[in-house]
């Protein structure tokens, strides 16, 4: 009777989370007169804390209501974060990230939470001060919120809220970059003690009589307006973000005996004794973004440790094959949770976790703890799948998979380099994310986020720092350039002329600072200030700042964007500027091709020394023109060849397959997949930064074949800007059929595609949304395509 009692206590409480995981979307009007001044409501804090260093605390509201409203839209936001709740209820957490000048609030309706006579709500926000993920900007510890119309202001906030400063709480974890031996920068853990903890304090019967009132700093204000502000707000620009149930499948290793894995269903509590030392080593199958949440009752004074990893390590540092766990341990960052001995006490960490692995180490004292459940809800930005392809060869499906996988816990309120180690969005990533983004869902909010993050990111030199949102000043010269790829990207993916003109003053900061640093006497690119980032490949030097190296990569790589950027300003009638960009780029390619191109060995070299060669160097070489025609053909297959010059990592494997198209052999793209088909040997179940031995295990700028099955062999992409009209050119190589469909603005793009048997022709039928055309290409046949379904018979 006891166990069936659990067992629909469970169930209950499973229901209870779903309905609470912020597992509603919702588009809310701003009253425009909120975004064209000041807003009534106050910015508030806790008094007598340091306002810049590491703190929890709560906010409360309790007003009363005469009927449950239609709607009731409030716009809120924190420093560092907030979570909100109503009436107990778990309902939004942000804000985006930005920069102080770009400070995103959240609107949402919380009437279907709300209901006649008193409600409260109630907010945890916090401050990780100098311990803050280097992606996080911050001014001080601070809260807003703001009721959109007259009803809803009764919920201001002022004076009449009230605020708890949470010392159940203090970091750990923070020596993550020495005990993971690498770089490694997204806060801190958690360490709740919970006898401190003010259990309950989100719900409507916490008494909260002891609790003081807030300390006022200011009134909030909206981009354009105000003097001396703290912030400056705009609205969120990303969609809101859901949380679903993702329940832990296996127990990979214990300590002891007879245990059974019904707590991990949640059908069933783990019983640990009194005074026993525990571990338990749990499994997720593959690699996720989730908030872990554990449920335990009893157990006063146990101390319950969370560590979390992408892969466990042997007695030499190294993961090897992610499946095995023998002779392996767990290395990463944790939380730790100091039990109380109350029932149902849930933890749960105040930022989302990254991790395959999951470790809970557990000591308790003179009380047995229950453990009653243990789940993540799974978070992230909602990219939905808008795409598909299949072929002949059934196992890309699975390379397919696991780079829609790696792509999604790569994508949050910016993309993210890696959501293990930073969390950080570089531009040199960040153009990949956005193209494969694109193709798969054709959601293009977070792209246009990443692009404004950048431009707002400016140094006084003009240029995009090399990630952003970040509290530490970083310039990366080469991922300059690739924003103004992104820009380009977009351009010709989307018909927004209005978003992509804002940019054009900044492309010009950029191209000419990049001018500026052209040697006078090689009449390249010389020594440059900054980080000359080209890629983490052995034998490739990343100079920092005055030197020499890989002059003709930076240089080459310079001339690639001059065209890119000279097309776009072309389009909006700059027809003069347009020309000094294209003969600066015409000029930069002949005078490389001098200095760097060795004839005897038929490849252009990293810088005019000539000393060391790179895929990178002769990959830039084609794409922007320097080699063209049969001498470019020849150059890449020798690069594709060689594997004595530098490799292109899996990052850098984009730009081979752009000048295997623009030569002509994409053909050979799909031979060149063997480096994912790897990581899938070694039980990589996202995509990796690096072949073996790799830092993360999940890097987005791997994720890219996503976009070639489509862009390469399918061949889809813009014929013109705004992708007005498509150019379907397929590369199969050794397929015998492909099928694929991806978004367009219009509708669906779709090609089912087949080898003809003992030929080179082609069959099948392409499918174009109303108001698309555009041709098809195969081989040295063309077809003018219309809208609707044709069949291919070439």
């Amino acid at each position: 009777m006891r166990k069936n009692n659990f067992m629909l206590l469970r169930i209950l409480f499973i229901y209870a989370v779903m309905m609470s995981a912020y597992s509603y979307g919702q588009n809310v009007s701003i009253d425009p007169k909120l975004l064209k001044g000041q807003w009534n409501a106050q910015w508030i804090t806790c008094p007598n804390v340091p306002q810049k260093e590491y703190g929890v605390y709560h906010f409360r509201k309790g007003f009363s209501l005469s009927e449950k409203p239609d709607k009731f839209v409030v716009h809120l936001t924190g420093d560092n974060r907030y979570e909100l709740f109503v009436n107990g209820k778990a309902v939004i957490n942000g804000p985006a990230r930005g920069d102080l000048y770009h400070w995103y609030f959240e609107s949402v309706d919380i009437a279907p939470f709300l209901h006649k006579g008193e409600n409260v709500i109630a907010t945890v926000v916090w401050n990780m001060g100098e311990y803050a993920p280097v992606a996080q900007i911050s001014n001080q510890t601070a809260f807003v919120l703001q009721g959109n119309t007259q009803k809803e202001q009764i919920v201001n906030t002022n004076k009449t809220w009230k605020v708890f400063h949470n010392k159940s709480y203090k970091p750990c974890s923070i020596d993550n970059s020495k005990r993971v031996r690498n770089y490694m920068v997204v806060g801190p853990g958690d360490q709740v003690n919970g006898e401190l903890y003010p259990w309950g304090w989100e719900r409507n019967e916490f008494d909260d009589q002891k609790w003081l009132s807030p300390k006022i700093i200011g009134n909030p204000v909206p981009t354009g307006y105000g003097t001396d502000n703290l912030w400056t707000l705009v609205p969120r620009n990303i969609p809101l973000f859901k949380e679903t149930l993702q329940r832990i499948p296996e127990i990979r290793r214990t300590n002891i005996t007879g245990i059974r894995s019904d707590f991990l269903k949640g059908t069933q509590p783990l019983r640990i004794p009194a005074n026993k030392k525990v571990s338990i080593l749990l499994d997720q199958t593959y690699n996720t973004v989730a908030y872990p949440e554990l449920w335990v009752s009893k157990g006063k004074g146990a101390e319950i440790k969370l560590t979390y990893a992408e892969a466990l390590y042997d007695k030499d540092f190294v993961k090897g094959n992610r499946n095995i766990i023998e002779g392996k341990e767990i290395v990463g960052n944790d939380d730790i949770f100091l039990t109380d001995g109350g029932d149902n006490r849930k933890f749960r960490p105040l930022w989302f976790k990254t991790y395959r692995y999951l470790q809970i180490d557990i000591q308790t004292k003179e009380e047995p703890l229950l453990i009653n459940d243990f789940y993540g809800m799974k978070t992230g930005y909602p990219f939905k799948m808008e795409a598909s392809f299949t072929s002949s060869d059934k196992s890309l499906q699975n390379i397919w998979d696991v780079a829609w996988r790696t792509q999604l816990i790569c994508a949050g309120e910016t993309f993210f380099d890696t959501p293990y180690y930073e969390q950080l969005q570089y531009p040199g990533d960040t153009r990949l994310q956005a193209l494969v983004t694109l193709y798969m869902s054709g959601d293009d909010r977070l792209m246009r986020k990443a692009i404004l993050d950048f431009y707002h990111s400016k140094t006084p030199e003009g240029m995009p720092q090399g990630r952003y949102p970040s509290n530490r000043l970083q310039v990366i010269p080469t991922f300059s350039l690739f924003w103004v790829s992104m820009i380009h990207d977009y351009w010709m993916h989307r018909s927004d002329d209005e978003f992509v003109k804002q940019f054009i003053s900044s492309i010009r900061d950029v191209l000419d600072w990049h001018e500026k640093n052209i040697n006078e006497e090689t009449k390249i690119l010389g020594a440059m200030p900054w980080w000359n980032f080209i890629d983490w490949v052995p034998g490739l030097v990343n100079s920092r700042g005055g030197s020499e190296a890989n002059t003709a990569i930076r240089t080459l790589h310079y001339a690639y964007t001059l065209q890119q950027a000279a097309a776009l300003l072309k389009y909006f009638n700059k027809n003069s500027e347009a020309e000094h960009y294209q003969k600066l780029a015409y000029d930069l390619n002949a005078e490389t091709y001098k200095l760097s191109f060795n004839n005897n060995r038929g490849l252009m070299a990293d810088a005019p020394s000539q000393k060391t060669y790179s895929q990178h160097a002769n990959i830039m070489a084609v794409i922007s023109g320097a080699v063209k025609g049969k001498e470019a053909r020849d150059v890449l297959i020798k690069t594709i060849q060689d594997t004595t010059i530098s490799q292109a990592s899996f990052y850098y494997r984009f730009y081979l397959t752009r000048a295997m198209n623009k030569v002509g052999i994409a053909d050979l793209y799909y031979s060149q997949l063997e480096p994912w088909r790897k990581m899938l040997s070694m039980g990589l179940t996202t995509f990796a930064e690096t072949p073996e031995p790799t830092r993360s295990d999940s890097h987005a700028w791997a994720s890219t074949p996503n976009y070639e099955f489509l862009a390469t062999i399918c061949g889809i992409v813009p014929a013109e800007p705004g992708f007005k009209s498509v150019m379907i050119k397929p590369a199969f190589g050794d397929l015998k059929e492909v099928r694929g469909e991806m978004p367009h603005p219009l509708g669906k793009i779709k090609v089912y595609l087949k080898r003809k048997s003992g030929s080179k022709g082609i069959s099948g039928e392409v499918h174009l949304p109303e108001g698309l055309t555009g041709k098809f290409i195969w081989q040295d046949k063309e077809l003018v395509i219309k809208p609707g379904t044709q069949k291919i018979n070439l």
